[in-house]
């Protein structure tokens, strides 16, 4: 997937409550193959860094990407009790705007990072109109994967973990010293690529000027997970998922290996693709293989 997102065929926003999810459709619903529905991550990103699957829509499946609750373009709810944000709230957005956007019968998810997670809480339910679903850069249990990441960490140069180690037990996850040294680690495990794109900039920019959903259920940054999702796992959903399921990560990923191993111990038609190129964002940094990965496995839920 490379160059510009195709244009959007629509976009606005859908009640949610008292509040509002803002969406974006490229291609046309209902008039064919099911609408491929991405999730992004965080929680607390935005859909900016997704638009290149947007590009799908031109081989026929349109694609829908929207803002969960508390960023982008959607109601900003910085006020709310941390309480207020859970993944059974998103869990229940994603079923509005799908309700909503009159595709609740016939839909595929892509959920990215967090948007992974949420995805397999959703497709547990059974929903009748599911037709497949993508598990991408996704780990299955916060718990194991916060293992994971102390190894990752250990990797990095004794100096660089020096200086996280001295801000986080300080509390100064906030200085500019703690970004900088955060940054080797996002510069080996979420996105390798110089510059970075334009479309995940956005994102990032975006999550740093409003980080409230991301401090909340994450933590400071990708690595050090302290907030409410520190102890969440979807391990006992994972048999419940009876569509066919693609799994897919990146070589370098911080989602490690040993993450995404439940995925496919226990989705019953589970299948992965490893990016040898790539981090967490396979879809920046290796597009052409991502496209057809995709619409390969896309081509079997047709």
């Amino acid at each position: 997937m490379v160059g510009l997102a195709l244009s959007p065929s629509a976009r606005g926003t859908v009640p949610f409550g008292d509040h509002v999810t803002w969406y974006r459709v490229t291609g046309a619903l209902g008039q064919g193959k099911p609408a491929v529905v991405t999730l992004h991550g965080g929680p607390g990103g935005t859909h900016d860094y997704l638009l290149p699957l947007a590009e799908l829509a031109g081989a026929g499946w349109p694609v829908i990407h929207y803002d969960q609750l508390g960023n982008g373009g959607s109601t900003h709810v910085d006020d709310a009790d941390p309480g207020f944000w859970t993944p059974e709230l998103f869990d229940d957005e994603l079923g509005n705007l799908l309700d909503r956007l009159g595709i609740a019968d016939d839909y595929v998810l892509f959920g990215h990072s967090w948007g992974g997670l949420l995805a397999v809480r959703h497709a547990s339910h059974h929903p009748s109109g599911l037709r497949g679903l993508i598990i991408a850069n996704s780990p299955a249990s916060y718990p194991e994967w916060r293992k994971e990441l102390k190894i990752l960490r250990d990797l990095l140069p004794v100096e660089v973990n020096d200086v996280l180690l001295a801000h986080e037990a300080a509390g100064t996850t906030d200085s500019r010293e703690y970004y900088e040294a955060m940054m080797v680690f996002y510069n080996r495990h979420v996105l390798r690529i110089r510059p970075w794109p334009n479309e995940f900039m956005a994102t990032f920019m975006d999550t740093l000027s409003n980080p409230t959903v991301y401090h909340t259920m994450n933590g400071p940054c990708e690595f050090h997970v302290t907030g409410t999702l520190k102890d969440w796992s979807t391990i006992d959903l994972l048999a419940d998922i009876s569509v066919p399921t693609l799994v897919l990560s990146g070589r370098h990923d911080e989602v490690t290996p040993e993450s995404v191993r439940p995925f496919l111990d226990l989705i019953p038609e589970s299948r992965e693709v490893v990016f040898e190129n790539s981090s967490h964002s396979p879809h920046l940094e290796e597009p052409e293989r991502f496209r057809k990965v995709m619409l390969d496995f896309l081509a079997t839920l047709a």
